[in-house]
């Protein structure tokens, strides 16, 4: 058999379409079924020969893509759920210094003094790479660095190593 002319196709969507929306949706969810079944029609329109049973041939592509939706979803919740939990930037070891109090305090810092503090404390960049690598003076590094801590400090209440 060689590709399935546009009246068969429009027959087996006719005879199929609906139980393989049906089919997709227990698999992936209302919002995805029916875009898999669609893609599935498309790939039968796409064959250089028709599949010996069409309708098996479509339910086992159907199902596999609903099958790849889900998995997508499901990684991508995971993914979204890992980036919207607070990563704590401190060691909790340090029985003086609340790690989420303390990330969140660097995390309210103006973007330009933050990024100064973190490549200082965390990057152990010098103030000239500090400088090059944000664009400004090593004085204004600098600046940035000392108004960054003296915010943090008066946040926590405890004074910041400066070292």
């Amino acid at each position: 058999m060689s590709r399935i002319r546009p009246e068969d196709l429009a027959a087996c969507f006719d005879a199929h379409a609906r139980g393989l929306h049906l089919y997709a949706r227990q698999l992936c969810g209302d919002q995805d079924a029916e875009d898999v079944v669609q893609e599935a029609f498309v790939k039968l329109s796409r064959m250089r020969r028709v599949p010996e049973h069409p309708a098996a041939w479509l339910f086992r592509v159907v199902r596999n893509g609903a099958l790849d939706v889900a998995r997508g979803h499901r990684r991508r919740d995971r993914r979204e759920s890992r980036v919207s939990r607070r990563e704590a930037w401190f060691d909790s070891a340090d029985d003086r210094l609340d790690a989420a109090l303390a990330t969140a305090h660097l995390a309210g810092l103006e973007p330009e003094i933050r990024s100064v503090v973190v490549a200082r404390v965390w990057g152990n960049l010098t103030f000239d790479e500090i400088a090059q690598a944000e664009g400004c003076s090593v004085a204004a590094a600098h600046r940035r660095y000392r108004a960054g801590l003296a915010r943090l400090a008066e946040r926590l209440g405890e004074p910041c190593p400066t070292n």
